[in-house]
């Protein structure tokens, strides 16, 4: 067994301000509170000469909770600058190759029925805005942009029916909403009919339109890059439900366009098959650049000087967990080169270097999300040292002119804060968005782990715990979704071990086999072994690290998790049955049947159990917790969103059924307005406040 340990707050001597830091026994513990109004920093944007960026920051009234997005400028010249805070209601900013900075906001006239719309200025990097104008005043919303780089084309892409052939055409009564009542009628052969967290529209679709910019304004009707109804494509781009703007990408040169959309139709539940389309922008029919590849295809990522697309790609169809391996796609000859075929990780994001000399990119490893450069010419793949320490979780990363780069960094300390690197070497942070305020709280120490678990495999896990007492803490097994996920060093707004931690509890997170950043093998684990080799990994990983840490409490326990993570919950209740003196399950998998007959995206139960539940019940049922009610004893809270689709709340309601009938202590905790996440401000406050009373009713009992 080995050990590394580190403090998950290395950075406050960066910033002057902390430069007398109180001590932990003077700063209070991290709450809710803290966490659900803590800034949140979105990705950056850079102007044509990397020499000034701006970047979004999300703040929460701490009264009524209301969101709102800030834009920052800075310089890039000048590290020591201080940011300064832009005079534009704007959202989604983007530099154009033109100097413009391009965004989104309300257009001017439309009173209370404003829709967003796509707007540009002229800043300097001492905060002064200019020459402000709207570009786009488009019959509907605009929900995303793209501008080429020579400024002289406009793409936005928002909700319409695939047979408009413009975005301003009228559409009459839909042949899915009949009337005279209010339901919609689908057809057996029309595909998803609900995804994530809405209803399906049949017949509309995101699309991107691509407009020609004169003196700063849109002109003419646009050009529907899926191409006519008739002969083009029919699919969402941005993909759904996550997609953005990286689906969407202009040629260097704008007189083309990069996008990806997976065909829509009765196969679409069933489908991965993400595919990368070339649109020359003549409202023709697009041209399948991947047909040849069944699996997905996806972050299209033209070269600077126009000779390559690079993307990344998965090799078996069905599979959404499968290796993201970098394509390289000769643009000339159309010759595909798979990049980092071996190289055993999988590629989240792609950028190149303004002089198309290398590609970087981000994937898991281990613990961390580091970045790697890689050599376009012979795939040469080298992890770049950018962070003293550990990296934990870089993104948004922007290489810069003159071999520098701009990314996002946040860990488990602390959430995501700006960096700047120049010749590769390691980086000085730009932004204090939470640092301080992070400074202020208790701290805590994150120690990392490996042991051995299942079939003799290396596992690693982390840690996190208050510092600085010898008192002891409780212990709370931490379970991450996916299942093909980890629970690695970065930081999150929902299932933060941090403010958990903060409580008094000792978390406890296991990557287990199947989780992501130890190469595919370990990912495909899983694969038909859900309640298997997993659980052996957490059984395994808890006894380590109460081995490991003495301070940690192994007679007072409680494990908690979502997604998979609360299918696991149902499965210890029925499988571990007398080792926690709680659960804590979050829209989990209940009953593996109904599961499969209610859920949206039928490839990933199809992958992981072999078939649909008709062609392979044998496995669906072994693997089924519902089948191990008759040994539940654990008091187990309940919490579930009624518009999450992926896992339907009718599962929650039957493990609690199930709770109640054999008169186990239990709560049920319903967000009517909720999905598959709690992403409201209020919500977020009150599962926090639900799930702590809940563990100290259990672990802290009163005297």
């Amino acid at each position: 067994m080995t050990a590394r340990t580190r403090v998950a707050f290395p950075l406050a001597s960066a910033f002057a301000l902390l430069s007398t830091p109180l001590a932990a026994s003077d700063r209070a513990p991290m709450s809710a509170q803290d966490l659900v109004t803590m800034p949140r920093l979105g990705g950056p944007a850079t102007n044509a000469d990397s020499t000034v960026a701006v970047y979004p920051v999300t703040v929460t009234d701490p009264e009524s909770y209301k969101r709102t997005s800030e834009l920052y400028v800075r310089s890039l010249v000048d590290p020591s600058a201080a940011p300064i805070k832009l005079d534009l209601d704007a959202g989604d900013a983007r530099f154009g190759g033109d100097g413009w900075l391009y965004y989104l906001a309300d257009d001017a006239d439309g009173g209370d029925a404003a829709t967003s719309q796509v707007w540009r200025a002229r800043i300097g990097v001492d905060g002064s805005v200019s020459d402000t104008m709207q570009v786009s005043d488009l019959a509907r919303p605009v929900n995303g942009f793209a501008v080429s780089r020579d400024g002289a084309r406009l793409a936005i892409w928002t909700d319409l029916p695939r047979s408009c052939a413009t975005v301003d055409c009228a559409t009459t009564v839909p042949a899915y909403a009949p009337g005279p009542g209010s339901a919609l009628l689908f057809e057996g052969d029309g595909g998803l009919v609900r995804h994530w967290d809405h209803w399906e529209t049949p017949g509309t679709f995101s699309r991107v339109f691509a407009f020609a910019l004169k003196d700063g304004k849109v002109t003419g009707e646009g050009v529907a890059v899926d191409g006519p109804a008739e002969t083009g494509l029919t699919g969402d781009t941005p993909t759904m439900p996550f997609g953005g703007g990286e689906d969407v990408a202009f040629a260097p040169d704008g007189k083309s366009l990069y996008f990806v959309a997976r065909e829509a139709g009765a196969g679409e539940p069933y489908s991965t098959n993400l595919n990368i389309w070339r649109s020359d922008l003549s409202g023709s029919a697009p041209t399948n650049l991947t047909e040849g590849n069944a699996a997905l295809d996806a972050l299209p990522t033209p070269s600077p000087d126009g000779q390559y697309l690079a993307y990344v790609a998965m090799a078996r169809p069905t599979y959404e967990a499968d290796r993201q391996v970098v394509m390289l796609r000769d643009l000339k000859t159309g010759t595909t080169t798979a990049v980092t075929q071996a190289f055993d990780r999988s590629f989240a994001t792609l950028a190149w270097t303004p002089d198309s000399r290398w590609l970087v990119a981000t994937a898991q490893d281990v613990l961390d999300t580091p970045a790697y450069r890689i050599d376009p010419r012979n795939g040469a793949v080298e992890r770049l040292d950018l962070m003293a320490g550990n990296e934990a979780h870089i993104g948004n990363v922007v290489p810069l002119h003159g071999g520098g780069l701009l990314f996002t960094r946040d860990s488990i300390g602390g959430p995501a804060e700006l960096y700047l690197s120049r010749g590769w070497d390691q980086a000085k942070p730009l932004t204090d968005i939470g640092m301080t305020r992070m400074g202020k709280l208790a701290p805590v120490v994150v120690q990392r782990f490996s042991f051995a678990g299942a079939g003799g495999d290396t596992v690693w896990g982390q840690i996190t715990r208050p510092e600085g007492s010898t008192e002891k803490f409780p212990a709370i097994l931490y379970v991450h979704g996916g299942p093909q996920g980890s629970f690695n060093d970065g930081w999150s707004s929902r299932w933060n071990p941090r403010v958990l931690a903060s409580q008094g509890y000792a978390v406890i997170s296991v990557d287990f086999h199947g989780s992501t950043g130890y190469g595919q093998a370990f990912t495909d684990a899983i694969n038909a072994d859900w309640g298997g080799k997993p659980l052996e990994d957490l059984q395994k990983g808890l006894a380590a690290a109460l081995e490991i840490d003495p301070v940690i409490d192994g007679t007072r326990t409680c494990a908690m998790g979502a997604s998979y993570g609360g299918y696991m919950m149902n499965w210890i209740a029925g499988n571990w049955p007398d080792r926690f003196d709680c659960l804590v399950q979050h829209d989990g998998l209940f009953d593996m049947r109904s599961f499969y007959y209610t859920t949206e995206e039928l490839w990933f139960p199809k992958w992981d159990f072999g078939g649909s539940y008709a062609e392979n019940s044998e496995l669906y049922e072994r693997w089924n917790p519902v089948n191990h009610v008759d040994k539940w004893q654990t008091p187990m809270l309940v919490i579930t969103g009624e518009k999450d689709f992926r896992v339907p709340y009718t599962q929650g309601i039957a493990s609690f059924t199930a709770l109640q009938e054999r008169k186990i202590p239990s709560q049920l905790l319903v967000f009517p307005d909720e999905n598959h996440w709690v992403l409201k401000p209020k919500n977020s406050l009150q599962w926090h406040t639900t799930v702590f009373a809940w563990l100290d009713r259990w672990l802290k009992p009163a005297e």
